[in-house]
């Protein structure tokens, strides 16, 4: 805690701490994305993930006990990194410049504490929607009672305002990956001249296809009639 708490004054080691949470946010995405594109597996796939995971018991706990201190680590040291550049630009000072090499200053890249904020806030609905959502039971192929998440989330992307309301968030969750994969991996020393544009290449590349993943799911649910739909079957 000791070593932390001096990393997070330290400009060096902030940057260190955004890399590491940063990077543990990716692959936290990836299996996330997996996770969730189940729905498009046979009628019991996507429950018996999500039963998988919950019945890891107290590990299940220490693993979303840390990602949670990631997420609000990661938050913090990008909102307080984004304050202190405000304070210390002089007012109506609006230039973006890089110390020389390829610039990443788009707009993805300005806007990373309006995108990461939003993402926050959305990330508290998500949990309590889906995860503390009212669900029914269903019994899996293995004879085991399991939670019908897969149910809920059909009914709940049925509904207008989650259907595109959670695709302009994946829209917005692109943007903020196509820089952030950029700058954790750069923010981890990782940056060479001759490699920046590619590692910037392979960061657009990996935010469109996550973006794109999570977002035809409720895409797929609303215009495909949910329970009519040919990938998506009812239990």
């Amino acid at each position: 805690m000791a070593s932390i708490l001096k990393a997070l004054k330290s400009q060096v080691g902030r940057k260190i701490l955004t890399g590491i949470t940063g990077v543990g946010l990716i692959v936290f995405i990836i299996f996330h994305l997996a996770t969730n594109l189940q729905i498009f597996g046979d009628v019991h796939a996507f429950n018996e993930a999500a039963y998988t995971l919950e019945s890891m018991g107290w590990l299940l706990y220490i693993l979303e006990a840390g990602l949670a201190i990631a997420f609000l680590l990661h938050a913090y040291i990008g909102i307080s990194i984004w304050w202190n550049r405000r304070k210390a630009r002089p007012k109506g000072y609006e230039k973006y410049q890089t110390k020389g090499g390829p610039s990443h200053q788009t707009w993805a890249a300005r806007s990373m504490i309006f995108t990461g904020i939003v993402l926050l806030v959305f990330l508290v609905i998500h949990i309590d929607t889906f995860k503390f959502g009212a669900t029914e039971m269903v019994t899996l192929p293995s004879g085991e009672e399991a939670r019908d998440l897969k149910g809920l989330m059909i009914s709940t992307f049925q509904q207008p305002i989650w259907a595109f309301g959670y695709t302009a968030v994946m829209l917005l969750l692109g943007f903020h990956l196509g820089h952030g994969f950029w700058s954790a991996f750069t923010s981890l020393t990782m940056k060479h001249n001759q490699y920046s544009a590619l590692i910037y290449t392979v960061g657009v590349i990996f935010a469109i296809l996550m973006a794109v993943g999570f977002l035809i799911i409720p895409l797929y649910i609303y215009f495909g009639g949910g329970c009519e739909a040919a990938l998506i079957q009812c239990q």
